[in-house]
C-alpha cells in the first residue's frame, strides 16, 4: 500500500512539473508577444494638395488681429528643434513683438506621424485647451517638458500631459471628452494640408507676413525679418511727398 502511494505521489509530482513548464512557456509566449507586437499604424494624414481638407485650416493665434505684421509657424509639438525655438527664442519674439502690438503669432499644427509616433496625443491635447482658452499654456508645456511625454520615453503620453492640464486649471471632464472625442482631428488635419499646399516640408517652418524662412531660423534672424516688413509696412502708409515745382 505504501508503495502506491509513492507511485501516485510521484506521478503527481510529475504531473504538476509539467504544468509549470507549460505555465513558464506560455509566459515566456506572452512576453514575447508583447515585445514584439507591431507598433500602431501612423494617422493617414492629408496628401499635398489636398485642398478640400486645408479648408478646415484654423491656426491658433495670440496677439492683436491688427497687428502690423504676421508671423505664422507649422510645427510639430515632438518636434525638437520646435521645442528648442519654443524654449530659447520664442519668449523673447513674445516680449519684444507680441507683447508690443507689432506681431499677431499664429501656431499651425504640422504633425510629423512618421517620425514622432506621440505627436497626435500632444496636438490633441493642445486644441483641447484650446477649447478652454488655454491653447498657449498647454503648448507651452507641451514644448518645455517633451522629454516627459515623447515617444522615446512612454508609451502612454496622455499620462504625464493629463497633468498638465490639471496644472493649468482645465476642466478635466470636458478635457478628457475632448480628447477621446478626437474633437479637433478635422481642425488638425487641415493644418497640416494648409502646410503641404505652402511647401512646408519640416519644422519649424515660419511664414513672416507670407515669406517663407526655414532652416531653424534664430531669434536674431526673425527679428531682422520682422523690422525688416514692420519697415516695409511703415513705408508703405507714408505719404507720398507733392513733387516740388
Amino acid at each position: 500500500m505504501s508503495v502506491q502511494v509513492r507511485k501516485q505521489s510521484g506521478g503527481n509530482g510529475k504531473f504538476f512539473g509539467l504544468l509549470a513548464l507549460v505555465a513558464i512557456a506560455g509566459g515566456a509566449f506572452i512576453a514575447y508577444r508583447a515585445a514584439n507586437k507591431p507598433a500602431a499604424a501612423p494617422p493617414v494624414m492629408p496628401v499635398p494638395g489636398d485642398t478640400v481638407a486645408a479648408r478646415a485650416a484654423q491656426g491658433w493665434s495670440l496677439g492683436r488681429d491688427d497687428a502690423p505684421v504676421v508671423v505664422e509657424e507649422f510645427a510639430d509639438f515632438e518636434c525638437p528643434s520646435c521645442g528648442r525655438f519654443a524654449t530659447l527664442a520664442e519668449p523673447d519674439l513674445r516680449k519684444a513683438y507680441v507683447e508690443t502690438g507689432k506681431v499677431k503669432f499664429v501656431f499651425y499644427d504640422f504633425p510629423l506621424v512618421n517620425a514622432h509616433r506621440n505627436t497626435i496625443p500632444a496636438h490633441n491635447a493642445a486644441a483641447c485647451a484650446g477649447e478652454q482658452g488655454k491653447f498657449w499654456p498647454m503648448h507651452d508645456a507641451l514644448l518645455e517638458r517633451q522629454e516627459e511625454w515623447n515617444g522615446f520615453v512612454t508609451d502612454d503620453p496622455r499620462k504625464p500631459i493629463a497633468g498638465y492640464a490639471q496644472s493649468i486649471g482645465l476642466d478635466m471632464a470636458k478635457w478628457n471628452a475632448c480628447m477621446d472625442a478626437s474633437t479637433f482631428d478635422a481642425r488638425i488635419k487641415g493644418n497640416y494640408a494648409l502646410g503641404m499646399t505652402r511647401q512646408v516640408n519640416g519644422t519649424p517652418t515660419f511664414f513672416i507676413d507670407g515669406r517663407l524662412h526655414t532652416g531653424n531660423p534664430s531669434y536674431d534672424e526673425l527679428a531682422r525679418a520682422i523690422d525688416a516688413a514692420l519697415e516695409a509696412k511703415a513705408a508703405a502708409s507714408r505719404p507720398i511727398p507733392a513733387a516740388t515745382p
